[in-house]
């Protein structure tokens, strides 16, 4: 991971001074009436390397030949061929590389296979560095039979290379980015938190709850004396954390390919749309109607194996249980992952909700087996469990409402404004309490006598109801201990003089918010927010409208908000290609996109909500910071507005 953040900001820094180190020449030899070679020449500035194709691929990336013609056009003959290289310890990625010094040549033979193409085309994808800086181009080339070059232009041309430059700041005091106030962990210790009272509820339906007696009574009657059915049930539970806590590794590897991309589809229309969808299906199979399971060959395969005896067997026991629950904890799971895939460092927030949730499913299996005798006193299955799953079902809905109301804010469709959203969450809110009253019952349900424990959970939801519904009418009741999930509260059927937060005046452009700046001569604060950013809601609705940090943002400070999300198209003038991280080419073609690559080419940060203070002549006032709490942002800017008067 140190390899390749270390990569990553080398590489950004190399984006934007636009150097090209680099010089390609093509030329076309013709061997016969139809066999031909083409030699890509590479020259390089003093101190570059560029790497070899069969180069560490852990390290540096290796330079890709593509040819892009069809097979019915031309016929590769071996591999592209090249002149001698050089292996070495590379200081930078802590490894022997192998690369070229001062010039590179790269031949392939191939063959025209019909008279109808007269022409060769493809591109080349490589990096290159010296001791302090690296770079990742894309050269396309493209040459005729008769060896003249149509064209020769890296993919990064000269409007790309113009539009990357003109985002960068001339930034002063760069030293304060090194000591960036990071972001609370208390926001990872929460999302482990939510997963382990996930698995907490999911211990409590039918598909989980009856298995603590079965799977503990196996571990604990162990006839052979090897066999120690305590540690056993330990290295269950420990096998039960581990699969769950696996099941986030995927999406580390696309964040470390791509850190916007997590976040990119989070903020996807479509997408949100599909979570909906598949939410409100998750409701009504947890309603009673239908019921979600994994392919059946699936669990009967991992059961067969749980047959083994030693850790392996114990391991595919766990697995069992993980597909056998399959449609209790699926759309627990689900939670958690759409959760995690709409927050910056989603990767790392999942796995800390995944072990959360195996923690939490675990423990009980684990703590019966140390001590059995507990066993008698956890209650007897029943009704009461049916019941758990429809209160989670009414969850469901109620989850599945953010995600619509995501899509309608990225795109400003204006269905789900603020009073809407939270109105239909008070009417789930009095359907959950009606039904926990027993007013009406689902499918499958047979009458029940009201227990104590059914009549609290119903007077905590008429809680919930009255809470929901006074926050609905009432001017005074922000409904700050939901901040983050309804829509902002400039987002309203009634006309609000501003569209910024809490009615600050803001600026959605970076330029035209510095030119207010040197206006008023005042700092300015830029805001990398979203609207599909839970945390940004949360420190506009509990931070920012503090009283004391209000009046700091409102009298001495220029906010420039940039919402990362916006869907906004570009202009065809405006719009631009720029590298990604591990290679390739990502189109910038809307507000938001240009906005994330202005964060990451000046800041190195794909995270929301990131926050920066500078003056108009872009000199750091002090460190960037991220979510935190109300003392801190306060003094944070309360040292920036003391640097901007020095």
């Amino acid at each position: 991971m140190k390899k390749i953040f270390a990569s990553f900001l080398l590489f950004w820094a190399s984006v934007v001074v636009a150097q090209t180190p680099v010089k390609w020449s093509h030329e076309l030899k013709a061997i016969d009436s139809i066999t031909y070679q083409i030699q890509h020449r590479a020259t390089l500035d003093e101190n570059w390397h560029l790497y070899s194709q069969f180069s560490n691929p852990e390290g540096a990336i290796p330079t890709e030949f593509i040819y892009t013609k069809t097979k019915e056009e031309i016929r590769l003959l071996g591999s592209v061929e090249e002149s001698e290289s050089k292996t070495a310890f590379d200081p930078v990625f802590e490894m022997d590389l192998t690369y070229f010094e001062k010039e590179a040549i790269f031949t392939q033979t191939f063959q025209f296979a019909s008279n109808i193409s007269d022409r060769i085309q493809g591109e080349i994808n490589y990096q290159a560095c010296d001791d302090k800086l690296c770079i990742f181009r894309t050269e396309t080339f493209q040459l005729a039979r008769s060896g003249e070059i149509i064209v020769e232009a890296t993919s990064f041309s000269d409007y790309n290379n113009e539009r990357i430059n003109s985002l960068q700041l001339n930034l002063q005091n760069t030293a304060l980015l090194e000591d960036e106030i990071a972001a609370s962990d208390s926001g990872f210790w929460r999302i482990f938190s939510l997963g382990l009272l996930g698995g907490l509820l999911a211990l409590l339906t039918p598909c989980v709850f009856p298995m603590i007696p079965l799977t503990v009574s196996y571990f604990i009657n162990q006839k052979e004396p090897s066999q120690n059915g305590s540690l056993q049930a330990l290295l269950y539970g420990f096998f039960i954390v581990l699969i769950y806590g696996f099941l986030s590794v995927p999406f580390h590897l696309i964040d470390n390919l791509n850190p916007e991309f997590l976040n990119t589809i989070a903020t996807n229309i479509t997408l949100n749309l599909v979570f909906f969808v598949v939410f409100v299906a998750f409701a009504f199979s947890f309603f009673g109607y239908f019921e979600l399971t994994l392919p059946s060959r699936w669990t009967n395969r991992s059961d067969s194996a749980s047959q083994w005896s030693g850790a392996g067997g114990i391991f595919f026991m766990a697995l069992t249980l993980a597909l056998v629950s399959f449609s209790c904890t699926g759309p627990i799971l689900g939670s958690l992952l759409a959760g995690s895939l709409s927050t910056s460092n989603g990767a790392l927030q999942l796995t800390y909700g995944m072990l959360g949730f195996g923690t939490a499913l675990a423990f009980p299996f684990a703590f019966f087996a140390l001590f059995p005798k507990w066993l008698q006193a956890i209650p007897q299955s029943g009704g009461w469990l049916i019941t758990v799953k429809v209160v989670l079902g009414f969850l469901e809905l109620a989850l599945a409402l953010k995600f619509l109301s995501n899509a309608d804010l990225v795109a400003h469709w204006g269905v789900l404004k603020r009073e809407v959203f939270v109105g239909i969450w008070t009417l789930l809110a009095l359907g959950l309490t009606l039904y926990l009253f027993g007013v009406f019952r689902f499918p499958g349900e047979s009458k029940r006598n009201r227990s104590r424990g059914r009549v609290f959970a119903a007077f905590l939801a008429l809680s919930v109801t009255i809470y929901l519904g006074n926050g609905l009418i009432s001017q005074e009741n922000k409904l700050k201990g939901l901040s983050g999930f309804p829509p902002p509260e400039f987002y309203s059927l009634q006309s609000q003089a501003s569209d910024c937060p809490l009615g600050l005046e803001c600026y959605k452009d970076f330029e035209e918010g510095r030119r207010a700046a040197l206006a008023a001569n005042k700092p300015m604060l830029l805001d990398f927010t979203g609207w599909a950013c839970i945390n940004c809601r949360k420190m506009e609705e509990t931070v920012w409208s503090n009283p004391t940090v209000f009046s700091l943002l409102n009298e001495n400070y220029i906010v420039i908000s940039l919402y990362v999300d916006d869907r906004t198209p570009l202009t065809e003038e405006e719009s631009f290609d720029m590298p990604n991280p591990n290679g390739g080419v990502r189109s910038i073609d809307t507000v938001g996109e240009k906005w994330a690559a202005f964060q990451a080419v000046n800041f190195q940060s794909a995270s929301q909500p990131f926050y920066v203070l500078l003056t108009a002549k872009e000199k750091l006032l002090n460190s960037p910071i991220q979510y935190t709490d109300i003392q801190t942002f306060k003094r944070w800017l309360q040292q920036g507005w003391d640097a901007f008067q020095e």
